[in-house]
C-alpha cells in the first residue's frame, strides 16, 4: 500500500487545519506585540531591552495559550504514515504543547497561593484591626516577605549543610568501605605477574576470551560489516578453577584500563547504597576508559552474590558424586567438581564482622524487614548500566532537550534557516567501551535471566576442573619457575604426577611445589624429588599425618583392607587406574584407596558400575578371608556400595545378572529351581550388607525411594550379594597377592602413582570362575 493512503484524509484536514490556525494566532500576537511593547517601555518606564524580551516573551506566552486552548476543545490528529516534513512539524507542536501547558499550570498553582495567602493575610487584617483591603493586604505581604527574606536566606543553607553533614556521617564510613573495594588498574598497574601464557588447564577458555576481547578492542570493521561489539561475558565454573586467574591475565595482556569488585561489595547496609556503589563502578569505569582509549573492562568476581534469581534461589549444583568417602576416592568429573565446590571460601564480608553485626542491628531495630534485600536493587542497577552504558551523557542530552524545546516554544524562531541549524545537534553516543566480565560459582541456571542474556553476559564461558591432561600442562609451568630433579622432567614422571594429584586446582599444585622446595632447602638441598613432592602433597591435602602408630594387629588389619580395595579395583574398574594406596592417619582417615577415571566419561556402563561395587566390598571380602569377620571401617564402605546399588536400580535400571546353569543342569525344573536358590541366596547375603543408616551423599529421594519399594529393595540386595561374592572369590584366589601388596604397604605406609600400579601389576592377580553350585563359592558371614 502507498504510504500516503494509509493516512486517514481526515487527520490529514485537520492537521492542515492546526497549521492554518496557529500562522493565524501568531499573526495576531505579532501585530499586538507593538502595543505591549508601547506599554512597557512607554508607560511603565523600563528599559528598552528588557521591554523588547518582555515584549518577545508575550507573544510566546499568547501564542502558547492560544494552543493550550485550542488542544482542550479540538482533538490531535494521528499522522501514522504522513509525509516527513508534516510530521517534523508534528514533533514541534507537541513540544510547544507539553512546554506552555507546563508553564500554564505552574501559574495557575501559583496564583492558587497567592489568593490563599491573599485571603489568610486579608482575615488575620480583620482580626488584628489593619488595613483589610486587597492592596493593604498585598502591602503587607510584602513586608512580611521583606522581612523574613532574609533570615531564610541565612538559615536554609546552614540546614543544608547540617543535612549534608548528618548523612555523611551516618551513611560516609559504610559507604567508604563499599568504594574501596572498586579496585582500578591502569596499563602498567595492573601487574600481578600473570599472563595468559601462565593460565594452564584451560584452554578453550582461554581462547574464547582471548578472540572475545580482541574483537570487542579493535571491532571497527566488525562494525562496519552490521555487526555489534558484546557488552560482557560470563565465567562459570567451580572455585579454583582459573576463573579470577584468567582476569589477571587478561589485566596485564591487554593494553586498556581494568576495573574490579568482588560481588560481596554490593552488599551494602542501608536500601539504595548498593545502586550508588554501581553508579561509582560505571563512572569509574568511564573515567578510565576516557583516559586510555575509549575502553575499560570490569570484572565483578562473585557475581552470583548480586546477580541471583530475584524471584527465587533454585537448587544449584547437583548432589555429590558417589564415592567423596575417606576409604574409597575415585576421581570423575563429577568428584572434582563437588570436590572445588567444597573447598569454596565463604563469601567475603562488606564489611568487618562487628560493622556487619551493627548494621544487622539497625536494620532489626529501625527498619525491620529491610535487612533481605540483598542486593536486589544492585542487580536492577547494573542492569540499567549495561544497557545504558554507551548513552549521550545525560546532562547534555538534559540541556539539549531544555534549550531546543525553549526555541520552539518561542514559536518566532524557526528550525533552521537554510541550511544553518537554530537548534543544538542531539548530543553522539558515548565514545567509551565498557565490557563486563563476570565470574560465579553456582550454576547458570541460578542467575537472573536478565543478566545472562544476549546484549549482557550472553556469551557463557565454562571452566572444568583440571583433568589428567590439565594437570600435567599445570606442572609443566609451575615446574619450570622452581628447582628440581632432573628426573621430574621425564615424560613418565610428569604423567605419574598429573596421575596422583587428583583433584588439584593450578593454585594447589603451585603450592606443592613452593612446598617442595622447602623441605629441600631444609635438608640442605639445592633441589627437591619426586619423594618431597610426594610429602608436601600429603601435607596439604590433609595436614600433617599423624605421628601416633597403629598397634601391629590393627595395623596388618588397616593394610589387609586397603589390599583388598585395591587388587579388585586392579581387576574389576575399567576405564580406572590406581594412584594412590595408603594406611597412614590423617585427620578422619585411617587409610586410603584412590584411582581416577582414564578419560573423563559422560556415561558409564553396568559392567563399569559392578565393577564400583566388587572395588567397595573388596576391603570387607579381605577381612572375612583373612580373620574370618570384619572390622567396624567397613561401614563406609557399606554405605557407598548401597548408595550405588541404589542408584543403579532406582534410577538406571540396572539389576543383577541373570543366573543361568543351563551348561550344568540339563533338567529345565531342576535348573529353574536351582536358580530361584541363588537368586535367593544372593538377595540374602546383600540384605546382610546393606546399609540402611542414611543416605549419606546420594539425594535422600532416590535412597529412600529405591529402598523403600520390596521390588527394588530386593534387586539392591541381589546386586550386593553378586559383587560381594565376586570380591570375595577374588581376595581368596588371589590371597598370596594380597598379602604381598599389604606387607608392601606396611612396609612404605603410602604408595603413589607407578609404585602402586607395579605393585598390583607385580602381584600377577586373576580374576575368579564363579560356580554357584559349589558350596565353596560362597562366603558365610
Amino acid at each position: 500500500m502507498d504510504q500516503g493512503r494509509r493516512v486517514n484524509q481526515q487527520s490529514l484536514a485537520l492537521a492542515h487545519e492546526w497549521r492554518r490556525l496557529g500562522r493565524v494566532a501568531t499573526v495576531v500576537a505579532l501585530l499586538t506585540s507593538p502595543a505591549l511593547f508601547v506599554l512597557l517601555h512607554s508607560t511603565y518606564d523600563w528599559p528598552l531591552g528588557w521591554a523588547l524580551v518582555f515584549t518577545l516573551l508575550g507573544v510566546a506566552a499568547f501564542r502558547g495559550l492560544i494552543d493550550v486552548l485550542a488542544h482542550k476543545l479540538i482533538p490531535a490528529p494521528s499522522l501514522y504514515g504522513a509525509e516527513a516534513q508534516l510530521r517534523d512539524q508534528d514533533v514541534i507542536s507537541r513540544r510547544r504543547l507539553w512546554y506552555w501547558r507546563r508553564k500554564y499550570r505552574q501559574l495557575m498553582w501559583l496564583v492558587a497561593l497567592f489568593v490563599v495567602a491573599l485571603l489568610i493575610t486579608m482575615a488575620l487584617s480583620l482580626v488584628l484591626g489593619g488595613d483589610a483591603s486587597i492592596g493593604g493586604s498585598i502591602e503587607t505581604m510584602g513586608d512580611l516577605f521583606a522581612a523574613f527574606a532574609p533570615l531564610l536566606l541565612q538559615y536554609i543553607p546552614i540546614i543544608t549543610v547540617l543535612f549534608f553533614a548528618n548523612f555523611l556521617i551516618l551513611f560516609g564510613p559504610l559507604l567508604l568501605l563499599g568504594v574501596q573495594q572498586i579496585k582500578g588498574y591502569e596499563p602498567g598497574d595492573a601487574d600481578w605477574g600473570v599472563k595468559l601464557a601462565d593460565v594452564r588447564g584451560q584452554v578453550e577458555a582461554k581462547e574464547e576470551i582471548t578472540r572475545v576481547v580482541s574483537l570487542w578492542q579493535s571491532g571497527e570493521e566488525f562494525e562496519k560489516a552490521g555487526g555489534k561489539r558484546e557488552r560482557g561475558v560470563l565465567f562459570l565454573g567451580a572455585p579454583g578453577t582459573g576463573k579470577t586467574m584468567l582476569s589477571k591475565g587478561i589485566a596485564t595482556s591487554f593494553n586498556c584500563p581494568f576495573v574490579s569488585i568482588p560481588g560481596s561489595g554490593f552488599a551494602q547496609t542501608f536500601i539504595g547504597m548498593d545502586a550508588v556503589l554501581v553508579r561509582y563502578l560505571a563512572r569509574k569505569a568511564k573515567k578510565l576508559a576516557a583516559k586510555w582509549g575509549g575502553q575499560c573492562i570490569v570484572f565483578i568476581d562473585e557475581i552470583d552474590a548480586v546477580g541471583m534469581r530475584r524471584q527465587s534461589l533454585g537448587s544449584g549444583f547437583s548432589p555429590a558424586p558417589l564415592t567423596p568417602g575417606d576409604d574409597l576416592i575415585l576421581e570423575t568429573a563429577a568428584w572434582r567438581e563437588w570436590l572445588f565446590r567444597e573447598r569454596a571460601p565463604e563469601p567475603a564480608l562488606a564489611y568487618p564482622a562487628p560493622v556487619v553485626r551493627l548494621a544487622d542491628a539497625i536494620k532489626r531495630f529501625m527498619v525491620p524487614g529491610m535487612g533481605g534485600s540483598g542486593g536486589g536493587l544492585a542487580l536492577n542497577q547494573l542492569l540499567v548500566v549495561m544497557d545504558g552504558i554507551d548513552d549521550p551523557p545525560a546532562t547534555k542530552r538534559f540541556l539539549t532537550r531544555r534549550w531546543n524545546t525553549f526555541l520552539d516554544a518561542l514559536y518566532v524562531v524557526p528550525p533552521r534557516i537554510g541550511r544553518l541549524r537554530l537548534r543544538l545537534k542531539p548530543p553522539r553516543p558515548r565514545k567509551e567501551e565498557i565490557y563486563f566480565i563476570g565470574a560465579c560459582n553456582v550454576a547458570l541456571e541460578r542467575l537472573d535471566p536478565a543478566l545472562t542474556r544476549p546484549g549482557r553476559m550472553g556469551r557463557h564461558i565454562y571452566f572444568r576442573t583440571p583433568g589428567w591432561e590439565d594437570r600435567r600442562d599445570i606442572f609443566d609451568l609451575y615446574l619450570g619457575k622452581v628447582a628440581h630433579d632432573e628426573e621430574l622432567d621425564e615424560p613418565n614422571r610428569r604423567d605419574e604426577l598429573a596421575r596422583i594429584t587428583n583433584g588439584y586446582s593450578p593454585a594447589m599444585i603451585d603450592q606443592v611445589c613452593s612446598l617442595a622446595l622447602t623441605y629441600a632447602h631444609s635438608d640442605g638441598r639445592e633441589a627437591f624429588s619426586r619423594h618431597d613432592l610426594v610429602e608436601a602433597m600429603t601435607t596439604i591435602e590433609s595436614g600433617v599425618a599423624i605421628g601416633q602408630p597403629y598397634p601391629k594387629h590393627e595395623e596388618r588389619a588397616t593394610a589387609i583392607h586397603e589390599a583388598g580395595h585395591a587388587v579388585c579395583g586392579h581387576l574389576y574398574m575399567e576405564n580406572r587406574l590406581s594412584t594412590r594406596l595408603s594406611i597412614r592417619k590423617r585427620g578422619s582417615s585411617g587409610g586410603h584407596h584412590q584411582a581416577m577415571e582414564i578419560e573423563d566419561r559422560f556415561g558409564h556402563w553396568r559392567s563399569e558400575q559392578l565393577g564400583n561395587l566388587i572395588w567397595g566390598l573388596g576391603a570387607m571380602a579381605a577381612e572375612y578371608v583373612f580373620y574370618g569377620q570384619n572390622t567396624t571401617g567397613v561401614g563406609g564402605d557399606l554405605g557407598q556400595t548401597t548408595q550405588l546399588a541404589s542408584l543403579m536400580v532406582g534410577v538406571h535400571g540396572m539389576a543383577p545378572t541373570p543366573i543361568d546353569l543351563s551348561d550344568r543342569i540339563e533338567d529345565p525344573e531342576k535348573r529353574e529351581e536351582a536358580e530361584r536358590k541363588a537368586k535367593e541366596r544372593f538377595e540374602r547375603l546383600g540384605f546382610q550388607l546393606m546399609h540402611r543408616s542414611g543416605s549419606g551423599a546420594l539425594a535422600d529421594d532416590v535412597f529412600a525411594s529405591a529402598l523403600g519399594d520390596p521390588d527394588k529393595r530386593r534387586l539392591i540386595a541381589g546386586l550386593l550379594g553378586q559383587a560381594f561374592v565376586v570380591a570375595w572369590n577374588t581376595v581368596l584366589l588371589n590371597r598370596e597377592g594380597t598379602q604381598h601388596v599389604a606387607e608392601r604397604l606396611i612396609s612404605a605406609g603410602e604408595l603413589y602413582g607407578d609404585d602402586v600400579t607395579d605393585l598390583l601389576d607385580g602381584a600377577i592377580l586373576r580374576k575368579p570362575a564363579i560356580d554357584v553350585t559349589d558350596e565353596a563359592t560362597w562366603p558365610v558371614i
